[in-house]
């Protein structure tokens, strides 16, 4: 991938790297010669990025000539709108305090060059706000009031940058520069590219290492070239025709925002935004399945000042959720009246709404994969052992985490069960999805909509092989080729 650094005076830059050009904003923005299309990396170092500005149009004609740009033009949009910065996620604010905890001051300003910091103790926070706001040179305000604050963040022209400063961000633009990591392995032959979003240190991921490498040959026949992304790429999404993730998904979560910037760029992405805000909640589930008439247990939405009345309605024991559980987690069961208060009371210090289910015991629960409205995979998933769930997160044992499992031909699955998991997906979107099932007396009840169901090796691709890995690419390549058909009419 051919590179450029475009700059106001190209002769104030004298860090190249081994293959990139340095060239004038002046002569990007009318060139003396074309520049050729995709397959062009483009480092925007403009002096300001302000609306119309030239640094604001090299970002914007990077994005009509097919060129991946950093910053591209929505990041310059969020710099430049008022207030952006009340909408930092969780996990950042966290992290501010951490990093700010043992400052005397009550004013602080962060210099970032390429997601990096001079001070040791502030790189993490540095490299937060570069997957934030990836803008080359950055400078982030702070101000103490009963804690620390974000007060701004603007992108730092190259003259701004202290004499000091200079020879630490010509270091760290190098070490940028020479991880080559935004130029994503590919064959000659691939036509597209495609990210795998993953965390290794993902206790109990989507997809393990064998699924994973089943999911990069499906690709790679189908045209795609394949690199596997972590949290630390999200300023590189630009540079893909597509998004797979396959790590846990959550709302207010780097997940979440990785999902949205792709949708944003234009990416074919699995999950998308709207399917992971749906699924992830189960308030959301509950009134969505109730109004579609699918049948689910019976369900309460508990707040506060009416625990007791949702009790009578439910019984006991009964199923208490954290809104936007998964895989189990944030689920418990009372058995007793203290028992539901105190596990209710814990919960609504998280959130303001608990959703209670009526305790409905089975050996298993159906699993049914649906893939844009139609049924891919069936699994039964037996319960864990000595345990009332399919996944025992508090068992010391690996082996007793999880329960055993059967594989189905769709066909060989019951009619009734597919016919009402297809139908609940379909008020989730047109992704893929896991839909979880339990029969009582023959009577299915949707349990709860998966937006990034579990695809492991052996489990649910027993029955379809490869085959279910290459349903999943073609339903990705297909968005990316009608993307691109779009763009050419």
């Amino acid at each position: 991938m051919k590179r450029l650094i475009v700059v106001d005076d190209p002769k104030a830059w004298t860090l190249t790297g081994d293959d990139a050009e340095v060239v004038s904003v002046s002569d990007y923005l009318a060139p003396p010669r074309p520049w050729p299309g995709r397959g062009v990396r483009v480092f925007n170092l403009a002096r300001s990025y302000g609306y119309q500005t030239r640094g604001y149009y090299v970002s914007l004609l990077a994005e009509a000539r097919g060129h991946r740009v950093l910053p591209d033009v929505r990041t310059i949009q969020d710099l430049n709108a008022p207030g952006f910065v009340r909408f930092i996620p969780t996990d950042v604010e966290e992290l501010i305090q951490k990093s700010l905890a043992r400052l005397k001051s009550d004013d602080f300003m962060l210099s970032i060059y390429f997601g990096e910091n001079m001070a040791v103790q502030h790189q993490a926070l540095a490299r937060a706000l570069f997957r934030l706001f990836p803008v080359p040179f950055l400078r982030a305000k702070f101000s103490r009031g009963h804690q620390w604050n974000l007060r701004g963040v603007r992108a730092m022209p190259m003259d701004e940058i202290p004499e000091s400063h200079l020879e630490f961000m010509h270091a760290a633009a190098s070490r940028y520069f020479q991880r080559k990591r935004y130029a994503p392995e590919r064959s000659d032959r691939s036509r597209y590219d495609l990210a795998i979003l993953v965390n290794p240190e993902e206790r109990e991921a989507p997809s393990d290492k064998q699924a994973l490498g089943r999911f990069v040959q499906a690709a790679r026949r189908q045209g795609f070239g394949v690199e596997f992304i972590g949290r630390d790429d999200y300023p590189r999404l630009a540079e893909f025709d597509a998004l797979f993730i396959r790590e846990t998904t959550s709302v207010n979560h780097h997940t979440w925002r990785f999902s949205r910037r792709a949708q944003a760029e234009g990416l074919a992405v699995f999950d998308d935004p709207d399917s992971i805000l749906r699924c992830a909640n189960k308030v959301y589930l509950a009134e969505v399945l109730k109004g579609a008439r699918i049948a689910i247990p019976r369900t309460e939405i508990i707040q506060r000042g009416q625990r007791r009345e949702a009790l009578e309605r439910l019984g006991l024991p009964c199923v208490l959720k954290v809104p936007d559980s998964s895989f189990s987690q944030g689920v418990a069961k009372a058995n007793t009246e203290p028992e539901y208060l105190a596990l209710t009371d814990k919960m609504l210090e998280a959130s303001d709404l608990v959703i209670g289910q009526e305790y409905t015991p089975t050996e298993f629960d159906w699993r049914i994969g649906v893939l844009e409205g139609e049924a891919l995979f069936v699994c039964k998933y037996f319960m864990a052992r000595g345990h009332w769930q399919i996944y025992n997160w508090g068992s010391r044992r690996r082996s007793d985490v999880w329960g055993q499992y059967e594989t189905f031909a769709v066909a060989d699955a019951p009619p009734a069960v597919v016919q009402v998991a297809v139908k609940a997906a379909r008020l989730m979107g047109d992704g893929l999805y896991g839909v979880d099932i339990k029969e009582i007396d023959g009577k299915p009840l949707v349990i709860e909509i998966n937006d990034n169901p579990s695809i492991e090796a052996g489990v649910e691709d027993q029955v379809l092989g490869m085959a279910l890995y290459d349903a999943i690419i073609a339903a990705l390549r297909r968005r990316v080729e009608a993307r691109r058909e779009g763009e050419h009419k």
